[in-house]
């Protein structure tokens, strides 16, 4: 059984085609990358795996550990294992992060029928996660997002990612906007997450992001459809020389 098959998948958003024809297989505990210049569907790819509203899948197939995952709801998929880390994460006024975390968690858990985090534990493990990466007491008290930095908002998005554990980490662009220190820290937080059981689909514009997070595979996406893959070396190769080639070839 594949941990994450997708098979000719073709989706629409507000009428326009956007994806034609994507083909993608992820092994458990495999990390890739995907590249591509912009308006090729990176970001749509990583909405329709989350479940986003709005995304109308035409035809193909996503199966994700034997579960079609077209047919699940977003919920639902977050409980079976799947998270976005969002390329611009959204704020939610009126909820701490500390309260959002334990909420999810134990929403979680009660979708998978296992029991809820006490308090204890919870506060023990959290405090200690937003520690390593470097969230002050006092930001983690305030509303979700809400009056931070870019930055801070792609670090709690980590926080929020080590603290669920999901199976398949979708992470878009989560370099966007960061400084060198601030992206060592996050690429830290998604290495320490790297497990045989744990897959992640790393959607980024830039090589400099995948010298931390080192992929397996990385695949290039023009036109809404994979058109090259190969090892760690083509991001490098991308970098060197740009999309255009690729572009023109496809």
């Amino acid at each position: 059984m594949s941990f994450l098959e997708i098979k000719d998948l073709h989706v629409r958003v507000g009428g326009k085609t956007i994806l034609n024809g994507l083909t993608l297989s992820l092994g458990e505990g495999e990390v890739h990358a995907i590249m591509g210049p912009n308006g090729s569907g990176k970001s749509t790819l990583a909405y329709v795996l989350a479940g986003r509203t709005g995304y109308e899948v035409i035809s193909g197939s996503v199966m994700f550990r034997g579960q079609n995952l077209v047919e699940m709801k977003a919920e639902e998929r977050a409980a079976a294992g799947v998270f976005l880390a969002m390329q611009y994460p959204v704020e939610i006024p009126g909820v701490t992060t500390i309260n959002f975390l334990r909420t999810a968690l134990n929403e979680q858990a009660k979708a998978r029928g296992d029991a809820e985090i006490d308090a204890v534990t919870f506060l023990k493990r959290f405090k200690a996660e937003r520690e390593k990466l470097l969230m002050s007491d006092d930001m983690v008290k305030r509303a979700v997002n809400v009056g931070f930095s870019g930055g801070e908002k792609k670090r709690n998005e980590v926080l929020q990612m080590v603290m669920l554990t999901p199976r398949l980490a979708v992470l878009d662009e989560t370099d966007s906007g960061l400084d060198i220190d601030a992206l060592k820290l996050v690429a830290g937080g998604v290495n320490a997450l790297r497990a045989p059981d744990r897959s992640f689909l790393v959607i980024t514009h830039y090589q400099r992001l995948l010298d931390h997070i080192v992929p397996d595979r990385v695949h290039v996406l023009v036109g809404g459809r994979i058109v090259k893959s190969g090892g760690p070396e083509l991001a490098h190769e991308l970098e060197a020389r740009g999309y255009d080639e690729i572009v023109k070839a496809a």
